[in-house]
């Protein structure tokens, strides 16, 4: 079983695939971002998102799909653009059959890194550690989906239940929209 990993967002919605395996130890399979062109519409941009996770959900068949929760303070216009993405992903992924669990951001440091106040950083060293990558995921945003899968994986026993055999051959797929660069 695959679990597909979100960090909404509309110009950079960073996603990972990885797929469980024995003492919860995860293989990356796809990290990468959906990035949309901000002087484009919205209605236009939130199906380019739609199609990408479409495409994920087709290659993959993930059977969770966990996404961070919407977190913010100030920026009103960036919060609801971010839940029109979060629910563009929930409903693609519920009307695969695909499980939606979703996390907090402090949830989501503290399964990585120990501590649910980490920085980026940490983050990103954590998931590089945790997933044996050469180098951090970069944008941010692909590193902050690993670690919303990883977080699931953490808090899910059955996310290791069992697993598939990936279409990449054991290998990151590096996405066309900016993966692991």
């Amino acid at each position: 079983m695959f679990v597909l990993g979100i960090d909404p967002g509309l110009s950079r919605c960073g996603y990972a695939v990885l797929e469980p395996g024995r003492r919860g130890r995860c293989r990356p399979v796809a990290i990468g971002v959906i990035r949309t062109e901000p002087s484009r519409p919205l209605p236009e941009r939130l199906v380019e998102v739609r199609d990408e996770i479409r495409s994920l959900l087709d290659e993959f068949d993930p059977g969770v799909v966990a996404v961070e929760r919407i977190f913010f303070q100030n920026n009103v216009r960036t919060a609801v653009s971010v839940a029109q993405v979060i629910g563009v992903v929930i409903a693609e992924s519920a009307g695969r059959g695909a499980h939606v669990a979703d996390y907090s951001p402090s949830q989501i440091k503290a399964a990585v890194t120990g501590d649910g106040r980490a920085d980026k950083q940490q983050v990103q060293t954590m998931v590089q550690t945790l997933l044996g990558l050469s180098a951090a995921p970069k944008p941010a945003d692909a590193a902050d989906a690993a670690a919303v899968a990883l977080c699931h994986v953490a808090h899910d026993p059955r996310a290791t239940a069992g697993s598939r055999d990936a279409s990449s051959g054991g290998a990151v797929r590096v996405s066309r929209l900016g993966a692991l660069r």
